[in-house]
């Protein structure tokens, strides 16, 4: 009977340490789970940030447009024609082959409803005020 009573002392110490060995490692994962925690958190940080500077990086949108009488930009004066035109920000440059006709400043501004094709809108005074795009409900407006 001692054989057997030592025996059980010795599953007793050996189950004691099982458990504190379990209880370490609890503390060890959720540790661990804090570290995970904190690095899934700096890293949708760091997305966030990189993800505000996107626009920022965009390239230059750039479209080809006809104009079908005289017009002006700015205050150059454009010929009935076909032009190169590209906006980068809220500056719009207009080209003829690789030569720079006009440059000029403008916004993009969000219409209720999408344009159905491209199209340029000039004033009765021959001022282009808007472009349009086709497929888009968004314009770009020129400054005066």
């Amino acid at each position: 009977m001692r054989l057997l009573a030592l025996s059980t002392r010795v599953n007793t110490l050996f189950s004691l340490r099982q458990l504190e060995i379990s209880a370490d490692s609890i503390l060890t994962e959720r540790k661990l789970t804090r570290m995970k925690f904190n690095s899934i958190l700096r890293s949708v940080a760091l997305a966030a940030a990189l993800a505000s500077t996107v626009p920022l990086l965009a390239k230059p949108f750039s479209k080809t447009i006809n104009i079908a009488q005289s017009a002006k930009i700015g205050k150059a004066d454009l010929q009935a024609g076909e032009y190169r035109l590209m906006i980068d920000g809220n500056r719009a440059t207009v080209q003829k082959g690789k030569q720079t006709i006009a440059e000029s400043e403008g916004r993009w501004e969000d219409r209720a409803t999408k344009s159905s094709n491209d199209s340029v809108l000039i004033s009765q005074d021959g001022q282009v005020k808007e472009v349009r795009f086709a497929g888009q409900s968004r314009v770009f407006v020129f400054n005066e």
